[in-house]
Protein backbone atom coordinates (compact mmCIF):
# COMPACT_ATOMS: atom_id res chain seq x y z
CA UNK A 1 0.00 0.00 0.00
CA UNK A 2 1.27 3.47 -0.91
CA UNK A 3 0.05 6.17 1.49
CA UNK A 4 0.55 9.93 1.15
CA UNK A 5 -0.21 12.24 4.09
CA UNK A 6 -0.93 15.97 3.86
CA UNK A 7 -2.66 18.67 5.89
CA UNK A 8 0.12 18.73 8.50
CA UNK A 9 2.99 21.21 8.62
CA UNK A 10 5.29 18.23 8.98
CA UNK A 11 7.15 15.90 11.32
CA UNK A 12 9.19 15.55 13.51
CA UNK A 13 9.49 18.29 16.16
CA UNK A 14 7.15 20.78 14.54
CA UNK A 15 4.72 22.60 16.82
CA UNK A 16 1.00 21.79 16.68
CA UNK A 17 -1.59 19.22 17.70
CA UNK A 18 -2.02 17.78 14.20
CA UNK A 19 1.77 17.61 13.90
CA UNK A 20 2.12 15.72 17.18
CA UNK A 21 -0.68 13.37 16.08
CA UNK A 22 1.07 12.61 12.79
CA UNK A 23 4.49 12.28 14.46
CA UNK A 24 3.16 9.48 16.66
CA UNK A 25 0.81 7.78 14.21
CA UNK A 26 2.64 7.44 10.90
CA UNK A 27 5.86 5.74 12.05
CA UNK A 28 3.54 3.09 13.49
CA UNK A 29 1.71 2.87 10.15
CA UNK A 30 5.03 2.56 8.31
CA UNK A 31 5.95 -0.30 10.67
CA UNK A 32 3.01 -2.21 9.21
CA UNK A 33 4.70 -2.44 5.79
CA UNK A 34 2.91 0.61 4.41
CA UNK A 35 4.89 2.83 2.02
CA UNK A 36 4.23 6.06 3.93
CA UNK A 37 5.12 9.57 2.78
CA UNK A 38 4.41 12.74 4.78
CA UNK A 39 4.57 15.92 2.70
CA UNK A 40 5.93 18.80 4.77
CA UNK A 41 5.73 22.58 4.42
CA UNK A 42 9.27 23.67 3.76
CA UNK A 43 9.03 26.92 5.74
CA UNK A 44 8.50 24.98 8.99
CA UNK A 45 11.26 22.42 8.46
CA UNK A 46 14.53 22.84 10.38
CA UNK A 47 16.27 19.64 9.26
CA UNK A 48 17.46 17.94 6.09
CA UNK A 49 15.76 14.60 6.69
CA UNK A 50 14.33 12.60 3.81
CA UNK A 51 13.19 9.73 6.03
CA UNK A 52 12.35 9.44 9.73
CA UNK A 53 11.39 6.25 11.58
CA UNK A 54 10.45 4.56 8.32
CA UNK A 55 8.36 7.49 7.04
CA UNK A 56 9.49 9.20 3.83
CA UNK A 57 9.60 12.99 4.11
CA UNK A 58 9.11 15.28 1.12
CA UNK A 59 9.33 19.06 1.51
CA UNK A 60 7.50 21.42 -0.82
CA UNK A 61 7.08 25.16 -0.82
CA UNK A 62 3.95 26.99 0.27
CA UNK A 63 3.54 30.68 1.10
CA UNK A 64 3.79 31.17 4.88
CA UNK A 65 0.48 33.02 5.15
CA UNK A 66 -1.99 31.61 7.65
CA UNK A 67 -4.98 32.41 5.43
CA UNK A 68 -4.00 30.20 2.50
CA UNK A 69 -0.75 28.31 3.05
CA UNK A 70 -2.58 25.07 3.94
CA UNK A 71 -4.69 25.16 0.78
CA UNK A 72 -1.78 25.83 -1.56
CA UNK A 73 0.34 23.16 0.11
CA UNK A 74 -2.44 20.57 0.02
CA UNK A 75 -3.12 21.25 -3.67
CA UNK A 76 0.53 20.64 -4.51
CA UNK A 77 0.67 17.58 -2.27
CA UNK A 78 -2.36 16.00 -3.95
CA UNK A 79 -0.77 16.51 -7.35
CA UNK A 80 2.34 14.70 -6.12
CA UNK A 81 0.23 11.89 -4.68
CA UNK A 82 -1.43 11.45 -8.07
CA UNK A 83 1.95 11.44 -9.80
CA UNK A 84 3.20 8.78 -7.37
CA UNK A 85 0.04 6.68 -7.88
CA UNK A 86 -0.82 6.66 -4.19
CA UNK A 87 -3.38 4.09 -3.08
CA UNK A 88 -4.65 6.35 -0.27
CA UNK A 89 -4.33 10.07 0.41
CA UNK A 90 -4.86 10.97 4.07
CA UNK A 91 -5.82 14.63 4.57
CA UNK A 92 -5.73 16.18 8.05
CA UNK A 93 -7.85 19.11 9.32
CA UNK A 94 -10.81 20.95 7.85
CA UNK A 95 -8.84 23.67 6.04
CA UNK A 96 -6.94 21.22 3.80
CA UNK A 97 -10.19 19.24 3.43
CA UNK A 98 -11.31 21.88 0.91
CA UNK A 99 -9.24 19.86 -1.56
CA UNK A 100 -10.91 16.49 -0.86
CA UNK A 101 -13.18 16.84 -3.94
CA UNK A 102 -10.13 17.66 -6.08
CA UNK A 103 -8.38 14.47 -4.92
CA UNK A 104 -11.52 12.49 -5.65
CA UNK A 105 -11.79 14.09 -9.09
CA UNK A 106 -8.28 12.78 -9.79
CA UNK A 107 -9.52 9.30 -8.96
CA UNK A 108 -7.83 8.77 -5.59
CA UNK A 109 -9.06 7.14 -2.39
CA UNK A 110 -9.25 9.75 0.37
CA UNK A 111 -9.33 9.51 4.17
CA UNK A 112 -10.05 12.76 6.02
CA UNK A 113 -9.31 13.24 9.73
CA UNK A 114 -11.42 15.93 11.40
CA UNK A 115 -9.33 17.33 14.28
CA UNK A 116 -11.90 19.89 15.39
CA UNK A 117 -14.06 22.80 14.17
CA UNK A 118 -11.24 25.28 13.59
CA UNK A 119 -13.76 27.92 12.54
CA UNK A 120 -14.48 28.37 16.26
CA UNK A 121 -10.93 29.64 16.84
CA UNK A 122 -10.70 33.29 17.76
CA UNK A 123 -7.87 34.03 15.32
CA UNK A 124 -10.08 33.69 12.23
CA UNK A 125 -12.19 36.45 10.71
CA UNK A 126 -15.58 35.98 9.04
CA UNK A 127 -14.21 35.08 5.61
CA UNK A 128 -11.74 32.53 6.97
CA UNK A 129 -14.39 30.97 9.21
CA UNK A 130 -16.67 30.59 6.18
CA UNK A 131 -13.93 28.89 4.18
CA UNK A 132 -13.17 26.50 7.05
CA UNK A 133 -16.84 25.61 7.38
CA UNK A 134 -16.87 24.87 3.65
CA UNK A 135 -13.77 22.69 4.09
CA UNK A 136 -15.54 20.70 6.79
CA UNK A 137 -18.60 20.27 4.57
CA UNK A 138 -16.60 19.15 1.53
CA UNK A 139 -14.40 16.82 3.56
CA UNK A 140 -17.34 15.17 5.27
CA UNK A 141 -19.33 14.89 2.05
CA UNK A 142 -16.70 13.65 -0.40
CA UNK A 143 -14.04 11.71 1.55
CA UNK A 144 -14.32 7.93 1.32
CA UNK A 145 -13.80 7.63 5.08
CA UNK A 146 -13.86 10.23 7.84
CA UNK A 147 -11.94 9.82 11.10
CA UNK A 148 -12.89 11.92 14.14
CA UNK A 149 -10.68 12.21 17.22
CA UNK A 150 -13.41 12.70 19.83
CA UNK A 151 -17.06 12.03 20.56
CA UNK A 152 -17.65 15.78 20.49
CA UNK A 153 -16.64 15.91 16.81
CA UNK A 154 -18.54 12.70 16.07
CA UNK A 155 -21.71 14.27 17.48
CA UNK A 156 -21.10 17.45 15.48
CA UNK A 157 -20.87 15.49 12.22
CA UNK A 158 -23.94 13.44 13.12
CA UNK A 159 -25.94 16.65 13.63
CA UNK A 160 -24.71 18.49 10.55
CA UNK A 161 -24.27 15.61 8.09
CA UNK A 162 -26.73 13.01 9.32
CA UNK A 163 -26.54 10.96 6.14
CA UNK A 164 -22.79 10.63 6.35
CA UNK A 165 -21.65 7.00 6.63
CA UNK A 166 -18.20 5.54 7.36
CA UNK A 167 -17.31 7.87 10.22
CA UNK A 168 -14.75 6.30 12.55
CA UNK A 169 -14.15 7.46 16.11
CA UNK A 170 -10.40 7.03 16.75
CA UNK A 171 -9.05 9.04 19.65
CA UNK A 172 -5.90 11.09 19.83
CA UNK A 173 -3.21 9.23 21.70
CA UNK A 174 -0.27 9.79 23.97
CA UNK A 175 3.11 7.99 24.10
CA UNK A 176 4.50 6.41 27.22
CA UNK A 177 5.98 9.10 29.50
CA UNK A 178 9.73 9.58 29.58
CA UNK A 179 10.35 10.39 33.23
CA UNK A 180 13.53 12.43 33.60
CA UNK A 181 15.29 15.28 35.36
CA UNK A 182 17.32 18.03 33.71
CA UNK A 183 18.92 20.06 36.52
CA UNK A 184 20.96 22.32 34.21
CA UNK A 185 17.85 23.29 32.26
CA UNK A 186 15.90 24.03 35.44
CA UNK A 187 18.79 26.16 36.70
CA UNK A 188 18.75 28.02 33.37
CA UNK A 189 15.00 28.69 33.73
CA UNK A 190 15.26 29.52 37.44
CA UNK A 191 12.68 26.95 38.54
CA UNK A 192 12.59 24.06 41.02
CA UNK A 193 11.02 20.62 40.92
CA UNK A 194 7.41 20.65 42.12
CA UNK A 195 7.34 24.43 42.40
CA UNK A 196 5.80 25.53 39.11
CA UNK A 197 2.48 25.41 37.29
CA UNK A 198 2.90 24.33 33.67
CA UNK A 199 0.98 25.72 30.71
CA UNK A 200 1.91 24.00 27.44
CA UNK A 201 0.32 25.01 24.14
CA UNK A 202 0.49 27.42 21.22
CA UNK A 203 0.24 31.13 21.96
CA UNK A 204 -3.10 31.76 20.25
CA UNK A 205 -6.18 33.51 21.66
CA UNK A 206 -8.41 30.45 22.12
CA UNK A 207 -5.90 28.85 24.50
CA UNK A 208 -6.69 31.68 26.97
CA UNK A 209 -3.17 31.86 28.36
CA UNK A 210 -3.89 35.48 29.25
CA UNK A 211 -6.53 34.14 31.68
CA UNK A 212 -3.91 31.82 33.19
CA UNK A 213 -1.52 34.73 33.75
CA UNK A 214 -4.32 36.85 35.26
CA UNK A 215 -5.27 33.97 37.57
CA UNK A 216 -1.64 33.41 38.59
CA UNK A 217 -1.31 37.07 39.60
CA UNK A 218 -4.18 36.53 42.07
CA UNK A 219 -2.49 33.59 43.83
CA UNK A 220 -0.64 33.44 47.09
CA UNK A 221 1.94 31.39 45.24
CA UNK A 222 4.97 31.68 47.53
CA UNK A 223 7.94 30.28 45.62
CA UNK A 224 5.71 28.53 43.04
CA UNK A 225 6.13 29.94 39.52
CA UNK A 226 4.16 29.81 36.28
CA UNK A 227 5.95 28.28 33.29
CA UNK A 228 4.55 28.65 29.76
CA UNK A 229 6.02 26.21 27.26
CA UNK A 230 5.19 27.05 23.67
CA UNK A 231 5.15 29.80 21.08
CA UNK A 232 3.23 30.88 18.00
CA UNK A 233 3.52 30.07 14.30
CA UNK A 234 2.73 33.65 13.32
CA UNK A 235 3.85 36.47 15.61
CA UNK A 236 0.92 38.86 15.93
CA UNK A 237 -0.60 41.42 18.27
CA UNK A 238 -1.96 38.73 20.59
CA UNK A 239 1.26 36.71 20.97
CA UNK A 240 3.39 39.84 21.42
CA UNK A 241 0.95 41.17 24.01
CA UNK A 242 0.87 37.83 25.81
CA UNK A 243 4.67 37.65 26.05
CA UNK A 244 4.82 41.21 27.38
CA UNK A 245 2.10 40.40 29.92
CA UNK A 246 3.99 37.25 30.97
CA UNK A 247 7.29 39.04 31.42
CA UNK A 248 5.68 41.77 33.54
CA UNK A 249 4.10 39.09 35.76
CA UNK A 250 7.38 37.19 36.24
CA UNK A 251 6.21 34.20 34.18
CA UNK A 252 8.89 31.85 32.82
CA UNK A 253 8.74 31.54 29.02
CA UNK A 254 10.57 28.54 27.56
CA UNK A 255 9.71 28.89 23.88
CA UNK A 256 8.83 25.79 21.87
CA UNK A 257 10.44 22.75 23.51
CA UNK A 258 10.56 19.03 22.75
CA UNK A 259 12.57 16.05 23.91
CA UNK A 260 14.36 15.97 27.25
CA UNK A 261 13.53 19.58 28.12
CA UNK A 262 9.80 18.97 27.68
CA UNK A 263 9.89 15.60 29.44
CA UNK A 264 11.64 17.14 32.45
CA UNK A 265 9.03 19.93 32.63
CA UNK A 266 6.23 17.35 32.55
CA UNK A 267 7.95 15.08 35.05
CA UNK A 268 8.36 17.73 37.74
CA UNK A 269 5.43 20.17 37.43
CA UNK A 270 3.13 20.75 40.37
CA UNK A 271 0.17 20.74 37.98
CA UNK A 272 -0.76 21.33 34.35
CA UNK A 273 -3.31 23.95 33.31
CA UNK A 274 -5.25 24.27 30.04
CA UNK A 275 -7.78 27.15 30.17
CA UNK A 276 -8.73 27.05 26.47
CA UNK A 277 -12.10 27.85 24.91
CA UNK A 278 -11.65 25.50 21.93
CA UNK A 279 -10.12 22.02 21.53
CA UNK A 280 -10.58 18.85 19.49
CA UNK A 281 -9.11 16.36 21.94
CA UNK A 282 -6.03 18.07 23.44
CA UNK A 283 -2.88 15.98 23.15
CA UNK A 284 -1.10 18.30 25.59
CA UNK A 285 -3.67 17.45 28.27
CA UNK A 286 -3.28 13.73 27.58
CA UNK A 287 0.50 14.10 27.84
CA UNK A 288 0.18 15.81 31.22
CA UNK A 289 -2.12 13.02 32.42
CA UNK A 290 0.35 10.38 31.26
CA UNK A 291 2.89 11.99 33.61
CA UNK A 292 0.35 11.69 36.46
CA UNK A 293 0.12 15.46 36.96
CA UNK A 294 -2.82 17.10 38.71
CA UNK A 295 -4.62 19.07 36.00
CA UNK A 296 -6.82 22.16 35.97
CA UNK A 297 -8.78 22.62 32.74
CA UNK A 298 -11.71 24.58 31.36
CA UNK A 299 -15.09 22.87 31.21
CA UNK A 300 -15.41 22.86 27.41
CA UNK A 301 -16.86 19.68 25.83
CA UNK A 302 -13.51 18.31 24.57
CA UNK A 303 -11.99 18.54 28.06
CA UNK A 304 -15.08 17.12 29.74
CA UNK A 305 -14.91 14.13 27.41
CA UNK A 306 -11.66 13.05 29.08
CA UNK A 307 -13.72 12.34 32.20
CA UNK A 308 -11.68 14.00 34.95
CA UNK A 309 -12.99 14.49 38.47
CA UNK A 310 -15.16 17.58 38.94
CA UNK A 311 -12.55 19.48 40.95
CA UNK A 312 -10.25 19.50 37.90
CA UNK A 313 -12.63 21.74 35.96
CA UNK A 314 -13.50 25.43 36.12
CA UNK A 315 -15.99 27.45 34.08
CA UNK A 316 -14.29 28.59 30.89
CA UNK A 317 -13.40 32.27 31.06
CA UNK A 318 -13.91 32.61 34.83
CA UNK A 319 -10.51 33.86 35.99
CA UNK A 320 -11.56 33.88 39.65
CA UNK A 321 -12.63 30.22 39.51
CA UNK A 322 -9.39 29.31 37.75
CA UNK A 323 -7.38 31.07 40.45
CA UNK A 324 -9.29 29.21 43.16
CA UNK A 325 -8.54 25.83 41.52
CA UNK A 326 -4.85 26.68 41.18
CA UNK A 327 -4.64 27.96 44.75
CA UNK A 328 -6.05 24.63 45.96
CA UNK A 329 -3.33 22.75 44.07
CA UNK A 330 -0.60 24.99 45.50
CA UNK A 331 -1.94 24.61 49.06
CA UNK A 332 -2.12 20.81 48.83
CA UNK A 333 0.87 18.55 49.30
CA UNK A 334 2.79 17.83 46.10
CA UNK A 335 1.32 14.60 44.71
CA UNK A 336 0.71 12.54 41.59
CA UNK A 337 -2.62 11.34 40.14
CA UNK A 338 -3.43 8.03 38.42
CA UNK A 339 -5.52 8.20 35.22
CA UNK A 340 -6.86 5.53 32.88
CA UNK A 341 -4.79 6.08 29.72
CA UNK A 342 -5.84 2.84 27.97
CA UNK A 343 -8.09 4.56 25.38
CA UNK A 344 -5.18 6.74 24.23
CA UNK A 345 -2.64 4.05 23.29
CA UNK A 346 -0.97 4.93 19.97
CA UNK A 347 -0.35 1.29 19.00
CA UNK A 348 -4.08 0.60 19.35
CA UNK A 349 -4.87 3.78 17.43
CA UNK A 350 -2.51 2.82 14.58
CA UNK A 351 -4.24 -0.56 14.31
CA UNK A 352 -7.63 1.19 14.06
CA UNK A 353 -6.41 3.60 11.37
CA UNK A 354 -4.86 0.70 9.47
CA UNK A 355 -8.26 -0.97 9.55
CA UNK A 356 -9.78 2.09 7.88
CA UNK A 357 -7.20 1.93 5.06
CA UNK A 358 -7.67 -1.79 4.54
CA UNK A 359 -11.46 -1.47 4.52
CA UNK A 360 -11.23 1.30 1.95
CA UNK A 361 -8.99 -0.64 -0.42
CA UNK A 362 -11.20 -3.73 -0.21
Amino acid sequence: MKLVVTGTRGIPDIMGGVETHCEELFPRIADRDVDTTVIRRRSYVRDSLTEWKGVKLVDIDAPKKKSYEAIVHTFRAINLAKKWKADVVHIHAIGPALLVPYAKMLGMKVVFTHHGPDYDRDKWGFAAKSVLKLGERLGCRFADDVIVISEVIQDLIARKYHRRERVHLIYNGVPKPEICDYPDYFEELGIEKGKYILGMCRFVPEKNLHHLIEAFKKLEAGDCKLVLAGDTDFEDEYSLGLKKMAQEAGVVLTGFVKGRKLHSLLTNARCYCLPSSHEGLPIALLEAMSYHLPVVVSNIPANLEVGLSSDCYFHCGDVGALAARLQKVIDEDYHSVQYDMAPYDWDKIAKQVMGVYEGLLK
